[in-house]
Order: C-alpha cells, then sequence, then structure tokens
C-alpha cells in the first residue's frame, strides 16, 4: 500500500516537473547525451564536468578577482556561438570587455548583450524575460561585482522561479558570482582559484598569463573533480606593466585561455 502510494505521488511530482526535489528515491540524472550539455571547450573541464554544464539547470561559476571566472565565461560563450547556438549575458555591472570576448573567439552576432548600470533588481527581471522568451541555449548573468548584501536581500524564490522557468528547456542559466550563491538540484558550481603569473626577468614586470585552478561541486555528487587551466595573456608582446592596469584584481578581464595543462579527476 505505501509503495503504490509513493508511486502516485512520484507520478504527480514528474507531471508538475518537481521530481528533481527526490533526490534520494529518484534514479541519477542521465548526463550520457551529449545535446544535453553545453561544453567549455577545454578539454580538462570537460572531462571533469562530463561533457559540459547541464541545459534545463540553474548553474554558476564561482570565484574571487583574478580568479579565471571571467575567462571562463568567455570560453562558455565562445563554445555556445562557434556551435551556431544562441547566447544571452546580462552585465549586470557593465563590466563586460569586448576585446577579451573577441580574443575568446565569440560571435558577437549570436549574443544579446544586455548592459545594466549596477541595479540588481532589474537585472534579475531581465534575466527572466531573456529566460521566458526561449530560444537561448546558454544565459549568463555577471552578479560578481554585486555587493554582497545586496545578493542577501534577494529573496530564496528568486532562484527557485528562474528553474522553474528552464526546467525542461534547452537552455542553461549561469551565475557568475564571488561565491557559490544558487544552483538547482541538477545544476553545477564550478569554483574557481588564480594565481597571476608574472615575468620577472626583464627590469619592468609584465603579466605574462594566469593559472587557474577548478573545483567542481554538485549536489548530488554525480560530477566531482578538479582540473587545472593557463589563461595566457592575449598579447605577449606587449609590455604589460603592473602599473598598467587600473586594477591589478581585474587582470581576468584582460586573458583569453589557452589548452588546458593537466587534470585531475576524483571518483
Amino acid at each position: 500500500m505505501a509503495n503504490a502510494a509513493l508511486a502516485v505521488l512520484e507520478t504527480a511530482l514528474r507531471h508538475r516537473k518537481l521530481d528533481r526535489t527526490l533526490t534520494t528515491a529518484l534514479p541519477p540524472l542521465e548526463r550520457a547525451d551529449p545535446a544535453a550539455l553545453i561544453p567549455f571547450d577545454i578539454a580538462a573541464l570537460d572531462l571533469v564536468l562530463r561533457g559540459g554544464l547541464p541545459r534545463g539547470q540553474l548553474s554558476e561559476i564561482a570565484g574571487f578577482s583574478s580568479s579565471g571566472r571571467t575567462t571562463l565565461l568567455l570560453r562558455l560563450l565562445g563554445a555556445t556561438t562557434r556551435a551556431d547556438e544562441i547566447a544571452a549575458f546580462v552585465d549586470t555591472c557593465d563590466r563586460f570587455d569586448v576585446a577579451s570576448a573577441h580574443a575568446a573567439g565569440i560571435d558577437f552576432e549570436r549574443v544579446l548583450w544586455i548592459r545594466g548600470e549596477s541595479f540588481v533588481d532589474r537585472a534579475i527581471k531581465a534575466l527572466n524575460l531573456v529566460l521566458q522568451s526561449g530560444g537561448f541555449a546558454m544565459v549568463a548573468i555577471d552578479l560578481a561585482d554585486v555587493p554582497p548584501r545586496e545578493l542577501k536581500s534577494l529573496p530564496f524564490t528568486t532562484w527557485l522561479r528562474l528553474q522553474r522557468v528552464i526546467e525542461g528547456s534547452d537552455t542553461a542559466c549561469v551565475l557568475i558570482v564571488r561565491e557559490p550563491l544558487a544552483r538547482s538540484a541538477g545544476g553545477l558550481t564550478v569554483m574557481c582559484t588564480g594565481q597571476s603569473i608574472w615575468d620577472d626577468v626583464t627590469p619592468q614586470a609584465r603579466l605574462t598569463g594566469l593559472a587557474t585552478a577548478i573545483r567542481v561541486v554538485s549536489p548530488r555528487r554525480h560530477v566531482v573533480g578538479e582540473a587545472a587551466v593557463t589563461a595566457l595573456a592575449i598579447d605577449e608582446s606587449t609590455n604589460l606593466r603592473i602599473d598598467g592596469f587600473p586594477n591589478r584584481m581585474e587582470i581576468d578581464d584582460r586573458l583569453a585561455t589557452s589548452s588546458s595543462i593537466r587534470q585531475i579527476v576524483n571518483s
């Protein structure tokens, strides 16, 4: 009798697209279909992710300034547009760097760029409208420079509503944040920590790249692993001095990712 009641409950939840809340009773999410994933086109990272970020889920890329989070976002946008798909980016604080985006191979004709003025509530509304419109393979919003107090003031249901909009769709929603903020039951958190690489041989120190350590965290632990990638300066022949940047903590916006160096996958 109990088994029959449980079966009826699970059927009702699936009908209303709430079945993924039964994280222990239901079978694991299937990640074997490449079409259900958005890859980064970074071999080591995509291996850890088992193909990429899941469509129809809310995921996040977390890391402090100069951690490589912006580089990963640009690579994700580039991979999406090169696959002849449409992407959207909600630039909450108007920090998107076109030169870096071009170096990452982004097709601007396939990107909807929504520029903001640091109003997080308007940015969330814009994100919601874009997700509801459909037709986008990947939609990202940059919340990394939004004060933590403003993010914490948002209702928790904000992220639940966003997940309900994209659930069952072909759209992957990605949050760019300083620290892990929100993800859906089937979403992933990509945590970044970076180390700037400087050429100290010459009298004038020059930035040559950024070494980024990446850790992937899944609430169901279907994907748990680490990868290490290196981002090289766009033009190494240019003398990029430390005092040539208005803020050394924003250097990651001027980098373009090279091929991955090594990978570590934890079973």
